[in-house]
């Protein structure tokens, strides 16, 4: 079972830069699809982006694109999530998320870091 451990959370300014990094470790040495996604207080979670094992493929949800990019380092097992022009309404908890096939439902998740963007 795949392990996963983001970081780079803080608090930032609206319009400031954020990059998110979750490292993967443990499970199949074949990979995952990964994904973000993240929960605002009193809302549900919702898809960020994902980007697609091997040949890199990314989506976005409409509130990220332009402004995030999802990228991997499969040598060093980490995914990043670039963030740029954060606004306020970009404040959630942010997940990262594996999963083995690109259409099926996630199953491994990490803990979670906290994005603060102050207007």
């Amino acid at each position: 079972q795949v392990q996963l451990v983001e970081s780079g959370g803080g608090l930032v300014q609206a319009g400031g830069s954020l990059r998110l990094s979750c490292a993967a470790s443990g499970g199949t040495k074949s990979g995952y699809h990964m994904g973000w996604f993240r929960q605002a207080p009193g809302k549900e979670r919702e898809f960020v982006g994902g980007i697609t094992k091997n040949y890199g493929f990314t989506s976005y949800a409409d509130s990220a694109k332009g402004r995030f990019t999802i990228s991997r380092d499969n040598a060093k097992n980490t995914v990043y999530l670039q963030m740029n022009s954060l606004k306020p309404e970009d404040t959630a908890v942010y997940y990262c998320a594996a999963k083995d096939s690109p259409d099926g439902e996630y199953e491994y998740w990490g803990q979670g870091t906290q994005v603060t963007v102050s207007s």
